[in-house]
């Protein structure tokens, strides 16, 4: 048996449904019905999200969180894995969280469940594994993903990136999140009002409470003290799991994005 056979597997989730739909900025520039169906340097990005997912020794079944199963079947490599019984359709919820919790009650034992995004674009194989290596490791009840500021900022100093600012420097979420139980599942509850804490503080107050909102406005605890206050407001373990990857937190959620993300993509092509 290879290395590959006995790595400990865990269920998929792929966030790929479009609140904005073809109104989206992203889809619009390619008159899609979704902005992850848009071909990014010669690949539908789903594609290409799912392709990267798969081939990582940790990813056992994947899952697609979308509208309908055929928009699925609109993409070739997608469709066969589906026959093969690689990729499943999974109907997606009114949000975030409603997707995250109808995939963990409708799939056979789903945990561990690590839940990436469609638009994950420059996503590769290498970070999905340090993200599960981490997870299985450590075996948090729920585990966040985030890229220090500096690791960033080395790659990208030119980079306009709104980081969360903590005691500890800066972070960015990189759209990979872990949980092992029904119970971590439900701390997701915190993205029912959408996420995007970064850019909307008052949404940090509703999501997380006065105590958490004033640790992030004031910096007053780092990143990792700042799980564990939620860890034990929550009665879980949520852990935040340290991404040494530049390309991570970069997702493509605007025309601007696109061009860059791209732009990142054809240079790791041609070197």
């Amino acid at each position: 048996m290879d290395s590959h056979d006995s790595a400990q597997k865990v269920t998929v989730l792929v966030l790929a449904a479009s609140r904005a739909g073809p109104e989206d900025a992203v889809a619009a520039l390619q008159d899609k019905s979704h902005k992850c169906l848009v071909e990014i340097d010669g690949e539908i990005m789903l594609e290409r999200v799912v392709r990267e997912i798969a081939a990582s020794r940790y990813a056992g079944d994947i899952h697609v969180s979308i509208e309908r199963e055929d928009i699925l079947r609109q993409i070739p490599l997608v469709a066969r894995m589906m026959d093969e019984g690689r990729v499943h359709f999974i109907s997606a919820g009114d949000n975030l969280f409603a997707s995250i919790t109808a995939a963990a009650e409708t799939i056979d034992n789903p945990y561990p469940l690590v839940v990436s995004t469609g638009d994950n674009a420059l996503h590769t194989t290498e970070m999905f594994d340090h993200f599960c290596a981490e997870i299985l490791a450590k075996k948090p009840d729920a585990a966040v993903g985030m890229t220090p500021a500096a690791t960033i900022l080395e790659a990208y100093p030119d980079g306009k990136r709104a980081f969360h600012e903590l005691k500890d420097g800066g972070w960015s979420s990189c759209n990979l999140y872990a949980a092992s139980s029904a119970k971590a599942v439900d701390a997701a509850k915190v993205f029912q009002t959408g996420g995007q804490f970064g850019k909307r503080p008052i949404r940090i107050l509703k999501a997380f409470g006065l105590p958490v909102m004033l640790m992030y406005k004031f910096r007053l605890a780092t990143i990792h003290g700042l799980a564990d206050y939620l860890s034990k407001r929550w009665g879980i373990t949520l852990k935040i799991i340290s991404m040494p990857f530049a390309d991570a937190p970069i997702d493509v959620d605007n025309p601007g994005d696109f061009t860059r993300t791209e732009a990142i993509l054809q240079k790791r092509r041609s070197s």
